[in-house]
């Protein structure tokens, strides 16, 4: 940056010239780039979408997020009656975070979940299991 006579900065145009198109491939034989890997079997989007993948990602994030016990967050996917149905069980000491006042945090939980699985064309339903 520099400064104008006034004393206020002007911002300068990087040059980017330096930077080449090579350095973003794989070096390596064995190295796949990333586009390549997504539609490989085991990948990331395989994996969400076996059982209701982004809406059970979703949902294991954000308890996760609100719980103390974080290693006690366990989400269970299970397809009833074409619907998907997540199981959510917590610490029991975290019941009371989970569900929140009258309930509000537990159907916040429960409408974020039903956008992520609206994004998958999905129709999901959420439990608070003990």
């Amino acid at each position: 940056m520099s400064e104008l006579p006034g004393g206020s900065p002007t911002f300068e145009e990087p040059d980017f010239s330096q930077l080449s198109e090579e350095a973003d491939l794989p070096e390596e034989e064995g190295e796949t780039a990333p586009e390549e890997e997504a539609g490989e079997p085991g990948s990331f989007e395989e994996a969400n979408a076996a059982e209701g993948g982004r809406a059970k990602a979703v949902l294991e994030h954000l308890a996760r997020s609100i719980v103390d016990d974080k290693e006690a967050v366990v989400v269970e996917a299970k397809h009833e009656r074409g619907q998907l149905r997540l199981y959510l069980h917590v610490a029991p000491s975290d019941m009371g975070r989970i569900i929140g006042r009258r309930g509000r945090t537990a159907q916040a939980l429960r409408t974020l979940v039903r956008a992520a699985a609206a994004t998958e064309g999905a129709d999901t339903f959420v439990e608070i299991v003990d």
